[in-house]
C-alpha cells in the first residue's frame, strides 16, 4: 500500500512538472513564432542582407525586450523584413553581413550590461583589434538606451555600446535616444526616429501603436504586518493586494509589481512580488527608508513611507494603490522549472526568492505551509531548494521564518541563515554575509551545479541590493564554481539576478 501511495505522489509531481515545462515551452515557442513571422517581407529584395532590419534588445527586467517587439512589429509591418532577437545571440558573422541595426538596452546597476548581453560583451565588445572582429563600416546604428538617472553611471551600458559601435566604423542613424525611467518623451523621439526610417512613399503602412504600458488598475491594501519590530535595520513590512474589481490576474515568480506613489505621478516603483497567484493575493516585502534633508533631519522615503503607513498620509489598510503587474522574463523560472534552486539573497530580496519557493511548493492553494503538500513524499535525499538568506539579527530579522522551517521540516526546502550582526561574529572579529555562506559550502554547491545521473544540476537564482551583496556573490560563486562554470550558466539561463 505505501508503495503505490508512494508511486502515486511521484506520478502526480511528475505530471506536475511535465505541466509547468509544457507551459514554459509553449510561451517560448509563442515568442519563436512572433519573431519568426516578422521575417517576412512584403516587398523583399534580391539581396536578402540588404532588405533586412535587424533589432536586438538587452533587457534584465523585460522593458527593453518589450520596446524591441514593438519596433520590430512595428517595422513588419510598414512591410519590412525583420530579425528579432537578444543582443546576447548576435554574432560576429551576423554584424559582419548586416546593414542595419536598431538597439533597445538597458543598464544595470552602475553601468552594467544586462545578464542576457553578457555573451556578447564577452564576444565582441571586450575582444581585441587582432581578434578577428569585423569592420563594421557598412552598418548603421539607431540605439535607444533605458536608464536611471539617479545612478551616477547614467545608461552606462548604452553609452559603451554607441561608442563600441562608432569605434568599429558604424554610422548612426541618428542620434542616440536616452530614456530615464521610460521617459515618455524619449519613446516618443524613438518613434519618430523610427518613422523617419520608413519609405515616405508609403504612408499608410505605417501606423505606429501607442507605446504607453499598460494602464493602472486599482488595487486594495488587505493586509499589512511588521515583520522585524525591534530591528537595528529599517521597518520591514509584509503587503498584501487584491484587485478593486474582477478576479486577480495571473503573474510567474519573478514578476514585478509596479506602484504609482502619491506625489510621484509618472514615475510608478518596481517591487518584486512575493507570492503567487495560487496565494489569493499579491505579496510584497518593503522596507522603509528614510530621506535626509539639507538640515540633517530625515523623514521616510516617499513610496516605501507610503506603503508602510509610516505616517499620518501613508496608505490605509482597504485604501486603494494603483498599480500594474509587469513581466521580468530574466528572473522567471524559464527551462529551469524541473531542476533544483540555489536562491541567495538578502534583505526584501527575499521576495523575489519567496515567489520561486512558493511556486515549487504550492502547485494549488495551499494556504498554511504547514499543510502536508505531495512533494513531502518525493523528494528524498537532498531537497530540491536551498535557500541562503542574510539579515541582521536572528531575533528579528528572519523574516517568513515559521513557513520556511515548516517546509525545511519537512524535507522540502533547505535553508541556511546568514546573520551578520550575531554575538559570535563580533568575537570572532568579522562578520558573516550570504558570500561567506557561498564559500563554506562550496562542495556541495559544486554538487548541485554539477548534478548527477538522479537529478539535473541546479539553477542559481540571487536576489537583493546590489551594493555589497550582488557583486560579492558574483564573486564568490565564480571563485567556487569556476568563471567558465559560471558563464555558461548564464548563457544557458541557470544563473539568474534581481538586484537592486
Amino acid at each position: 500500500m505505501k508503495f503505490v501511495q508512494a508511486l502515486s505522489v511521484l506520478l502526480v509531481y511528475g505530471a506536475f512538472c511535465g505541466l509547468i515545462v509544457w507551459r514554459h515551452r509553449q510561451r517560448v515557442q509563442a515568442a519563436a513564432h512572433r519573431a519568426q513571422a516578422l521575417m517576412h517581407s512584403a516587398v523583399p529584395d534580391s539581396s536578402a542582407g540588404r532588405s533586412l532590419w535587424w533589432v536586438v534588445h538587452a533587457s534584465q527586467t523585460g522593458q527593453a525586450e518589450a520596446l524591441a517587439e514593438q519596433t520590430a512589429q512595428a517595422l513588419h509591418s510598414a512591410g519590412l523584413a525583420v530579425r528579432l532577437l537578444p543582443l546576447g545571440r548576435l554574432r560576429r558573422e551576423d554584424l559582419a553581413s548586416m546593414e542595419r541595426l536598431l538597439c533597445v538596452v538597458s543598464t544595470y546597476g552602475e553601468g552594467d550590461a544586462p545578464d542576457s548581453a553578457a555573451a556578447f560583451v564577452r564576444a565582441c565588445m571586450e575582444a581585441r583589434d587582432g581578434d578577428g572582429l569585423p569592420e563594421l563600416t557598412r552598418l548603421k546604428v539607431g540605439l535607444l538606451a533605458l536608464g536611471d538617472a539617479s545612478y551616477a553611471r547614467y545608461c552606462g551600458f548604452g553609452r559603451a555600446l554607441d561608442a563600441w559601435f562608432q569605434e568599429r566604423g558604424a554610422q548612426p542613424l541618428f542620434e542616440r535616444i536616452e530614456a530615464d525611467r521610460m521617459a515618455p518623451e524619449a519613446l516618443s523621439r524613438w518613434r519618430v526616429q523610427l518613422g523617419a526610417l520608413i519609405d515616405a512613399g508609403n504612408p499608410d503602412a505605417w501606423a505606429l501603436p501607442d507605446w504607453e504600458a499598460p494602464p493602472l488598475q486599482a488595487w486594495t491594501l488587505r493586509a499589512r504586518r511588521h515583520m522585524n519590530p525591534g530591528s537595528a535595520g529599517g521597518p520591514v513590512h509584509h503587503l498584501e493586494f487584491v484587485p478593486e474589481v474582477g478576479d486577480l490576474p495571473d503573474w510567474q515568480a519573478g514578476d514585478l509589481a509596479q506602484i504609482e506613489v502619491p506625489g510621484a505621478p509618472g514615475e510608478p516603483r518596481d517591487y518584486s512580488i512575493a507570492s503567487v497567484p495560487a496565494d489569493g493575493a499579491l505579496h510584497l516585502l518593503v522596507r522603509q527608508t528614510r530621506r535626509v534633508h539639507a538640515d540633517g533631519s530625515d523623514s521616510p522615503g516617499l513610496a516605501s513611507g507610503w506603503l508602510t503607513a509610516a505616517h499620518d498620509h501613508g496608505l490605509p489598510l482597504s485604501g486603494r494603490a494603483m498599480l500594474r503587474l509587469r513581466a521580468h522574463s530574466a528572473f522567471r523560472i524559464g527551462g529551469n522549472a524541473q531542476r533544483p534552486l540555489i536562491l541567495i539573497g538578502n534583505g526584501t530580496g527575499l521576495a523575489g526568492l519567496r515567489a520561486h519557493i512558493r511556486a515549487r511548493l504550492i502547485p494549488a492553494p495551499y494556504p498554511e505551509p504547514t499543510t502536508k503538500h505531495p512533494l513531502q513524499d518525493a523528494a528524498p535525499g537532498s531537497p530540491p531548494l536551498w535557500l541562503i538568506f542574510g539579515e541582521r539579527h536572528a531575533a528579528t530579522d528572519a523574516y517568513y521564518r515559521e513557513e520556511l522551517e515548516a517546509w525545511s521540516a519537512q524535507g522540502l526546502l533547505r535553508v541556511d541563515w546568514v546573520f551578520s550582526r550575531e554575538s559570535s561574529a563580533a568575537h570572532t572579529g568579522s562578520r558573516p554575509y550570504v558570500q561567506h555562506a557561498v564559500r563554506a559550502a562550496a562542495t556541495e554547491m559544486r554538487a548541485w551545479v554539477r548534478g548527477d545521473q538522479h537529478r539535473p544540476g541546479a539553477a542559481i537564482y540571487v536576489c537583493g541590493s546590489l551594493r555589497g551583496m550582488a557583486g560579492e556573490v558574483d564573486t564568490a560563486l565564480r571563485d567556487v564554481l569556476g568563471a567558465d562554470v559560471l558563464r555558461a550558466l548564464a548563457d544557458e539561463g541557470r544563473y539568474r539576478r534581481d538586484v537592486y
